[in-house]
């Protein structure tokens, strides 16, 4: 039986079943072997050589290939079609060479499928061919960049800008997007403008809106009423003119399906419409593709099959009918940079199947095969027919103009289906009208102010009817303030107010979308990027948009001005046009190391004698403008506003962070967190000396911010008293709120409760680093005793002695108690290969799946209540895998009976 090596066990799974008995298919679990994290893996002295080595984890499936071909002597490389799969069966006929698994005698040969299903597989195994050096020879140029960049760049920012944890190639450019656009919101000052609009009633009794557009006989451009005094006057100009349609432009226009997905576009859609980050979405096709549900999910290839193309049409048909079929199929070029990395785009393998006829288990399984689904299909539909009028208003002498636009759907074609979503929606008082149906009006009718408008329109602008005046609905030029908009009006002549807004932050939709335009990164990378980028705590994702951190803010900054040229977008672009020019075969990969590398080696070094001091400074300087803002007074916004002797400059601490301190500690103590000053908080901030919060039997009451977070103290620190009482404020109450109640609550810790009614040994209540709790012991310090959980903060203050020795008993008893077995949250039934009950636990550190001695994490992507049994048995494989334990091994069946033997025929 010939040997299939794939690199999951779901994949092996599912074609195991196409392949039958006279195979053994065996996964890699991905990379087999990596380059050792150690100077010397890459020898730039000799040649860019590079030192393999193979992954404790990965020993185990080598050495199961190893003993698979054994038995059989032909080896069939099934991994996945691109250029990482290239270099994972690359890696694994080198491993099994150099360990002589694979002899002069061995048949290795590469098969790839874009889709697993038995086609797919049965057909690829009649096509197969060699490893492709040249998409392995882009892999080791990829994997030696980034292993130069980040084994020299990262300890560079280790030494000079403490906290920092690492630096990339791509990685750093997609940081430096995000910093960047920070900045530019942190810089924008919004600017004042406004719009006119009128309500009018038709000659049939129907209203129609219409915006300004030419005032005094002259096109109004965005910022021309940059007041509500002009708009006042724009107002009356309106109000007092008569009146009528001037021309009435309809023209019929089409509106064409977007193409079918690539992984960049899936990405951007996912998230838009699923709310999904990159790399959940990259998870969650993994496994649709290794169902067999959909084609392979890393492509920037936007093409479809022929046989797909027409699947497509005839589901299409048999679902909505000849009129949503056009009459040719729709071709869509493809825009890969690299034709040979490219692949047919993101497709379900069965078009007549949707998502319902699947019945898919997984929530996000089933949404995002819907989504696939949806736009494939579309993407073959007939166009939308749409009928875009545009209504000119006019006064007699033409120096008013008002404009209505608006539309009327024909025919949906593929918006049956499916729409594209948009990263963001327009502003209020823009162009984007299209959507409205407008009144039939033709040229000449004559139009009046609607008379019931205007209460309705400052409603519809404000926000809220309540802040309409209702004594006087239509004064005459008007001017009202709303919910801090400023509304002028005059009849059904409404002046709206508005602010230009700053660009909004990047969602990891549109972050892939930019590193797309720039030419940054490839599709299999940015999933990694997005991930890498918030596990490094360089930037945070709030409600979907990624903000940075103070960290990769100074990251940004440190790179930009000491690295300048390796965080620009067009060398970084430049760099991958280069990597795909390998993978075509058409530039030495060691050529493109070799010019990278004498440049970088140079910053390197230039870097060497750099004191800390001397980055400090240059942050301090590129950044001054973002830290110490002009106050506008005419004073220095660097003065230390606690001694008013030191200058302010940034810090960083041990812990990684940075933050504002004054150039006359140790004197001065005055410290503010990173970024602008924040006066509202600064009022609240407890100050350097400690906040006085009272006073108690004669002692001074203070709050003061520590190392470890806020504390109260009784008294001062003095030569006789050098460690006054203190207690640390608990998480719970926000500091800035805690008043001299609370604080000396928390000065009577630890409280005694009172002896225990069995041993005389005293019990207390206190708050330890992991919260509220009691013990049984002489006193707090006893490293002895029995300590139990309290459930929540005002129990240390108020639990009696009865309900303590129940506390205290349970916790005895539960010790008592080790061993038994935990009750599960779910059973989900017997192991299908090994036996032995499979249930979801309840851990300390999140939930997990339990068989036999072995527990697996439940991953964040996958909820407990709805984890299936197959899923759960490919965890433990996994964690079985990875920590060395035997794996489940299937169950032994019954030996099979012999037959008798037949009788001999006399002769």
């Amino acid at each position: 039986m010939p040997v299939v090596v794939v690199e999951s066990p779901a994949k092996a799974k599912t074609i195991n079943k196409y392949l039958g008995s006279d195979y053994t298919v065996l996964a890699s679990y991905g990379h087999v072997r990596d380059l050792p994290s150690k100077d010397g893996s890459v020898d730039t002295d000799d040649g860019f050589e590079m030192k393999w080595e193979i992954g404790s984890d990965s020993k185990k499936h080598v050495k199961a290939i190893v003993d698979a071909l054994k038995e059989d002597n032909a080896l069939i490389l099934a991994t996945d079609p691109d250029r990482e799969g290239e270099a994972i069966s690359w890696h694994l006929q080198e491993a099994l060479t150099s360990r002589k698994a694979i002899k002069k005698d061995t048949p290795v040969s590469r098969v790839t499928f874009n889709a697993i299903t038995k086609d797919a597989v049965t057909k690829a195994m009649a096509e197969p061919r060699q490893v492709d050096m040249e998409l392995v020879e882009a892999y080791l140029a990829r994997r030696a960049l980034d292993y130069l960049v980040g084994f020299n760049l990262s300890p560079v920012l280790w030494r000079k800008l403490p906290g920092a944890k690492s630096a990339g190639r791509v990685q750093s450019v997609c940081l430096r997007l995000v910093v960047e656009r920070e900045m530019e919101i942190e810089a924008f000052r919004p600017r004042e403008y406004w719009s006119v609009r009128a309500v009018l009633e038709t000659p049939r009794g129907q209203s129609i809106e219409a915006r300004l557009t030419v005032l005094g006989g002259k096109k109004l451009d965005r910022y021309d009423l940059p007041s509500a005094a002009e708009a006042g006057l724009a107002v009356q100009a309106v109000s007092s003119r008569k009146l009528k349609v001037a021309d009435v432009d309809a023209k019929p226009a089409n509106r064409n399906p977007s193409p079918p997905f690539m992984t960049s576009t899936l990405q951007q859609e996912a998230s838009r419409k699923l709310g999904m980050g990159a790399k959940q979405a990259m998870s969650t096709a993994q496994r649709l593709y290794e169902a067999g549900h959909i084609t392979y999910m890393r492509t920037d290839g936007i093409d479809m099959a022929p046989e797909a193309v027409a699947d497509a049409r005839g589901a299409i048909k048999d679902r909505y009918g000849d009129d949503y079929v056009p009459a040719n199929p729709r071709i869509y070029k493809n825009k890969a940079k690299n034709a040979q990395e490219a692949h047919e785009c993101v497709r379900p393998t069965d078009m007549s199947k949707a998502a319902a006829d699947l019945k898919l288990t997984e929530d996000d399984q089933r949404k995002l095969y819907d989504l696939i689904w949806k736009r494939t299909i579309a993407s073959q539909m007939e166009a939308a027919r749409l009928e875009r009028t545009t209504v000119t208003i006019a006064s007699d002498d033409r120096e008013v103009e008002l404009r209505a636009t608006g539309q009327v759907m024909l025919f949906d074609g593929f918006l049956k289906v499916y729409e594209e979503g948009r990263d963001d929606a327009p502003l209020s008082g823009g162009d984007d009208e299209d959507g409205k149906r407008l009144p039939q009006v033709h040229a000449g009718d004559a139009l009046k102010p609607s008379a019931q408008a205007l209460a309705a329109d400052y409603a519809k602008y404000s926000g809220a009817a309540d802040d309409v005046v209702e004594d006087d609905p239509t004064p005459s030029g008007d001017v009202r303030r709303s919910k801090g908009a400023i509304l002028a009006a005059s009849g059904a002549v409404l002046g709206q107010q508005h602010h230009t807004a700053p660009p909004p932050r990047y969602t990891e939709a549109t972050l892939v979308k930019r590193m797309e335009e720039l030419g940054i990164g490839r599709p299999s990378t940015y999933a990694s990027i997005m991930d890498t980028i918030q596990n490094r705590g360089y930037v945070v994702k709030d409600k979907g948009r990624l903000i940075p951190e103070d960290k990769g803010r100074l990251v940004t900054v440190f790179l930009s001005n000491y690295f300048n040229r390796y965080v620009q977008y067009d060398f970084t672009a430049d760099l991958e046009q280069q990597l795909d020019e390998v993978s075509a075969g058409d530039r030495p990969y060691k050529e493109v190391l070799d010019r990278f590398w004498r440049d970088f080696r140079a910053a390197i070094d230039e870097t060497s004698e750099l004191r800390i001091t001397e980055v400090l400074d240059k942050i301090n300087e590129v950044l001054e403008p973002h830290l110490f803002p002009d106050p506008g007074d005419g004073t220095d916004p660097r003065l230390c506003p606690n001694c008013g002797k030191g200058r302010l400059s940034m810090r960083t601490a041990r812990s990684g962070g940075a933050f504002i301190g004054c150039s006359a500690y140790p004197e001065c103590r005055y410290t503010r967190p990173f970024g602008p000053p924040d006066p509202e908080a600064e009022a609240s901030a407890i100050p350097p000396d400690g906040k006085l919060l009272g006073e108690d039997a004669g002692d001074e009451i203070r709050i003061f911010k520590g190392r470890f977070g806020p504390y109260v103290q009784r008294g001062k620190v003095t030569e006789e008293n050098k460690k006054p009482p203190r207690q640390s404020v608990p998480k719970d109450w926000p500091p800035e709120e805690l008043d001299m109640e609370r604080a000396l609550m928390l000065l009577s810790l630890p409280r005694q409760i009172g002896p225990h009614p069995e041993d005389g040994v005293m019990v207390w209540s206190n708050i330890g680093r992991y919260g509220p709790y009691i013990k049984h012991a002489e006193s707090t310090s006893d490293r002895g005793g029995t300590n139990a959980n309290l459930d929540s903060l005002d129990e240390v203050f108020t639990v009696g002695m009865n309900r303590a020795v129940q506390l205290l008993a349970e916790k005895v008893a539960s010790r008592g108690g080790r061993g038994q077995a935990a009750k599960p949250l779910r059973e989900l039934g017997e192991h299908p290969d090994a036996g032995g009950p499979v249930s979801v636990m309840k851990g300390k550190y999140g939930p997990y799946v339990k068989w036999d001695k072995i527990n697996a994490t439940i991953p964040d992507t996958i909820e407990p209540d709805a984890i299936t049994i197959d899923q759960a048995v490919e965890l433990i494989a996994e964690r079985a895998a990875k920590s060395g334990k035997k794996k489940p091994a299937a169950k032994k069946k019954p030996a099979a009976k012999k037959k008798p033997a037949a009788k001999k025929k006399a002769e």
